[in-house]
């Protein structure tokens, strides 16, 4: 009996060894996995990606930087996307909402990615199974090396097209006259500046004449000036501007030239019917042709005053009878005794 007691006591310190080591592995495991937590503390979320360059299962699942699951699953193709189940510790429910982001990030240089998600405590909390909204990744590496691949090739069929006399820069390295061209502009270009330093033309005074600088400076004050009073409301343009009177005036003005312009649109008045009454019209242009040929007549000598205008010896003999006339009547002025006698009979 003693010996039987003994060695069921070493059988019972063997048991009590192995569960202590199992629980240090058990814990040992655990702080291993930093934050995600045993597997009843964890529950499964989903995502879609359009590229999973680098990731796989086994990934880690970050939430702000830190930590908190892994990816389970990147095999399930939905059209031209991938899903993503991954799963994460149950702590961090109330910070994976609507409003979360989940991108795809980098875990090292080798290529190895992560799924970075946004945390957000607007919303409602992704319910088991369900997907949190994708958005922008972040250039990858293998993206940052095929732009870099994609401009390495662009920079060589730019020197390669230069080469070839291609585009401006080619046919300057490539063509003789438009070389000379360019250095004809260039000395052209250099004798114009110092013209203009030495205060030759107009720009050279402006930029070496003190009074030319002057007097545009006085031109700026003065319009400056003149601004100010529009400004202010002087002079016509500025009460224009500033007078409500005026500016009623002028609307009552365009209001009467309006009206004066509907009458005569309409034919009212006289001016009216001319410009729309034809027959008004066709009366006009007969009297006027009547004076042209009146007109026309007395140019040509026809009729008593044609001849007054064309006879001269009409003219003078009328003109000698206006002077005798006036000599008659001076004379019975001086003496009217002898032309206005009065003799009465009775018989």
């Amino acid at each position: 009996m003693p010996r039987t007691r003994s060695l069921a006591w070493s059988e019972l310190r063997i048991g009590v060894l192995t569960i202590i080591a199992i629980v240090i592995a058990v814990a040992t495991i655990f702080l291993l996995t930093g934050g995600r937590g045993f597997f009843w503390q964890r529950y499964n979320l989903k995502t879609r990606f359009a590229n999973v360059a680098g990731l796989k299962s086994g990934s880690p699942v970050r939430l702000a930087g830190v930590e908190v699951g892994t990816v389970t699953s990147v095999d399930d193709f939905v059209g031209e996307q991938i899903d993503v189940t991954f799963e994460v510790n149950e702590s961090v429910r109330e910070r994976i909402t609507t409003g979360s982001t989940a991108t795809l990030g980098s875990v090292s240089l080798l290529g190895e990615s992560a799924v970075d998600i946004n945390p957000s405590v607007e919303g409602t909390p992704v319910p088991e199974w369900g997907y949190v909204t994708t958005g922008t990744s972040k250039g990858q590496i293998a993206d940052i090396a095929e732009q870099a691949s994609q401009s390495v090739a662009e920079i060589t069929k730019l020197v390669t097209d230069i080469r070839l006399g291609k585009g401006t820069v080619g046919r300057l390295m490539t063509d003789e006259q438009l070389y000379t061209e360019l250095n004809q502009f260039a000395a052209t270009a250099g004798e114009l500046t110092r013209g203009i330093r030495d205060g030759r033309g107009t720009l050279g005074k402006l930029v070496a004449d003190p009074a030319v600088a002057n007097a545009l400076e006085a031109s700026l004050a003065n319009l400056e000036r003149i601004t100010a009073q529009i400004d202010a409301g002087q002079g016509s343009i500025g009460k224009l501007l500033k007078d409500d009177a005026f500016a009623t005036s002028l609307n009552g003005v365009t209001a009467s030239i309006q009206e004066l312009t509907g009458r005569l649109n309409r034919g009212e008045g006289t001016a009216g019917k001319l410009m729309t009454d034809d027959s008004l019209f066709i009366r006009l242009n007969a009297v006027t042709e009547r004076v042209d040929e009146l007109v026309t007549g007395l140019n040509a000598g026809q009729g008593t005053a044609g001849q007054l205008l064309k006879d001269k010896q009409l003219y003078e003999n009328i003109n000698g009878a206006v002077t005798d006339l006036r000599s008659l009547l001076t004379t019975i002025q001086q003496d009217p005794k002898k032309y206005l006698t009065v003799r009465i009979s009775i018989f």
